[in-house]
């Protein structure tokens, strides 16, 4: 446990936070798997995704110890060029760690550091977070075309490591990014370490004639709530469709508000609020179908976190959960067609209890084994490998 690299790593939110999902859940889960072979030092925010008021339970712009790593909660105030700069510096670390390309505090600022000679030389890493993903960059278009065009100029994004979560991430980074192979390494998002067996589910013996439904994630654009209520408006059976997530964009959820009027008689729509992380396990195991028919996902752990408890899911192809029908784990589908995610619903709301039952069962032992891949482990553990060697070759 002695002389482990430190990773320096900047996440826009951590735990207590619970709303931001995705990211703090990557970052969460890189610690429980790695903290044996690195020491992880995190600089976030102080507060929890679309909150006015920090954290009352931690103590802010102070190193705190949450499980196994050392965190920083940054105020507003900290996070500016003289605050970061003063941190990152104070900060011995081998590894800086980046997560999420357009992020203007914990990215933009220790790129600019870096780039004008304010930093210590030391190796960057970047995680994109599925940001390059066609369905995310066509959400604000316009100003995110014009951001990657100015610092492809300055190259201010030159001499890093990128990491992808997938095959279809590095290309979507060499599309955008004129990056040789060699500086791209995928390595896809570690899963949550411990695994909730045994969870029953109750919906499905409730009554047979109506399939629960489930959509858990951010109310935002990017996850296409709009798209999946215009779909249920195709629906002819009934159908109890329960909304879970924090409301991240106000605009977006009076836009998904109205549609919610337009449905017809047999689609049961609940906005439930958002849950808490480790509850979202039990949540998902309480229904009999997890919807998500999103524009794009770096990894997707609600996916991850509804199939661990044997519950299918019904997603876009825009996800690295591919040939989810072919292993009997669920359905991924274009967005272009509508229909197709319809006729599955449909479908699905006519199986008896049994097959609901045995199809969760298959789906338990199936993504068990997809989830402890070591190859994944490995890969996540050379990721920071790789650039302790570059920095040994470059000294």
């Amino acid at each position: 446990m002695q002389d482990r690299p430190k990773i320096l790593t900047m996440v826009n939110f951590y735990f207590p936070g619970y709303k931001a999902g995705g990211s703090l859940r990557t970052i969460s889960n890189m610690v429980d798997h790695l903290s044996d072979d690195f020491e992880f030092w995190l600089i976030t925010r102080d507060r929890d995704l679309g909150d006015e008021q920090p954290y009352t339970s931690v103590n802010i712009n102070e190193w705190n110890r949450v499980g196994k790593a050392m965190v920083f909660y940054a105020s507003p105030y900290q996070l500016t060029f003289s605050g970061l700069k003063d941190l990152i510096n104070k900060t011995q670390h081998d590894i800086l760690y980046l997560n999420g390309f357009f992020d203007p505090k914990l990215t933009l600022i220790p790129l600019l550091l870096q780039f004008r000679g304010k930093l210590p030389d030391k190796p960057i890493v970047l995680a994109p977070r599925g940001e390059f993903s066609q369905g995310a960059l066509a959400l604000k278009r316009l100003k995110k075309t014009i951001y990657i065009k100015v610092v492809r100029l300055f190259g201010l994004y030159d001499n890093l490591i990128w990491q992808a979560s997938s095959e279809h991430e590095s290309e979507d980074i060499r599309r955008e990014f004129n990056v040789k192979q060699q500086d791209i390494h995928i390595a896809l998002d570690l899963p949550t370490k411990t695994f909730i067996k045994d969870i029953q589910n109750k919906n499905s013996q409730k009554n047979l004639n109506t399939l629960h439904v489930i959509f858990l994630s951010r109310i935002s654009p990017m996850k296409n709530l709009d798209y999946a209520l215009r779909m249920l408006g195709k629906v002819k059976k009934s159908i109890i469709f329960d909304i879970y997530g924090p409301i991240e964009d106000k605009a977006y959820w009076e836009k998904c508000q109205a549609l919610l009027e337009l449905l017809p008689n047999n689609i049961k729509i609940n906005y439930c609020g958002s849950v808490l992380s480790e509850q979202v396990p039990f949540v998902f195991a309480q229904y009999d179908l997890f919807f998500l028919p999103t524009r794009g996902e770096n990894y997707g752990h609600v996916i991850a976190e509804s199939l661990s408890v044997g519950t299918p899911v019904l997603i876009s192809d825009q996800t690295p959960w591919r040939n989810l029908q072919k292993d009997g784990l669920g359905w991924d589908i274009g967005l272009e067609d509508i229909n197709e995610f319809v006729r599955i619903l449909e479908l699905y709301a006519l199986k008896t209890l049994d097959e609901k039952r045995d199809m969760r069962k298959h789906i338990c032992q199936k993504v068990l084994e997809r989830l402890t891949s070591t190859e994944v482990l490995d890969a996540n553990r050379q990721l920071f490998y790789k650039c302790i060697q570059k920095q040994k070759r470059k000294q």
